[in-house]
């Protein structure tokens, strides 16, 4: 596992393009509006190929077997690293298919709750997972308890954007080799930078 340095202008660009972000606020919960986490504005394939860089600079593809993405903005990045590195990918979603194996997950954010399924992941598979933000933490400890109940291993997980700290907090707790390329917080309706 390499490490991307926080002065690399790849990581810079990613801090400010968050920072610079617009901003809408879901009841009391602030909100950033990324095109890597949302979609919108919209996206450049360098931001996207940037992105996917850095992910591809950090992970030891010879320890990955499988790519997961977590639905919505994780597609994006898991089928671009995907392509990148030859890995195949699937897709967390949040509609069921009924296929055999297919693990039901309940998740809750810091605005929404729901059910993700997971599809098509084998016992002893290294699993590397990719997402777009993690807030609460309520999604991704839920999909990595689930790979782990389907006797896979949670290999390594990147998010590119971290809210208030959680990683660290879900690393203490689960032991999960979780990181973030880019920690935040909001003050209002300002996007801080934590490093």
């Amino acid at each position: 596992m390499s490490s991307v340095q926080p002065s690399d202008e790849r990581v810079i660009r990613l801090r400010e393009s968050v920072v610079n972000s617009p901003t809408i606020w879901k009841g009391d919960y602030a909100y950033f509006i990324h095109p890597l986490s949302d979609g919108v504005p919209r996206q450049s394939g360098e931001m996207l190929a940037e992105a996917r860089d850095i992910v591809l600079d950090m992970v030891n593809w010879d320890e990955i077997d499988l790519i997961l993405g977590i639905e919505a903005m994780g597609i994006p990045l898991a089928s671009s690293i995907s392509i990148a590195t030859g890995k195949p990918h699937v897709i967390a979603r949040k509609r069921p298919y009924d296929l055999p194996g297919e693990v039901k997950v309940d998740q809750s954010t810091g605005y929404s709750k729901g059910t993700i399924f997971i599809n098509d992941i084998n016992p002893g598979e290294r699993v590397f997972v990719i997402d777009d933000v993690i807030s609460t933490g309520g999604t991704l400890r839920a999909v990595l308890a689930a790979i782990e109940r389907s006797d896979a291993i949670v290999q390594d997980v990147v998010v590119l954007f971290e809210k208030n700290s959680i990683v660290s907090e879900l690393v203490a707790e689960s032991g999960w080799p979780i990181r973030s390329l880019v920690r935040v917080r909001m003050d209002g309706d300002q996007v801080i930078l934590l490093d």
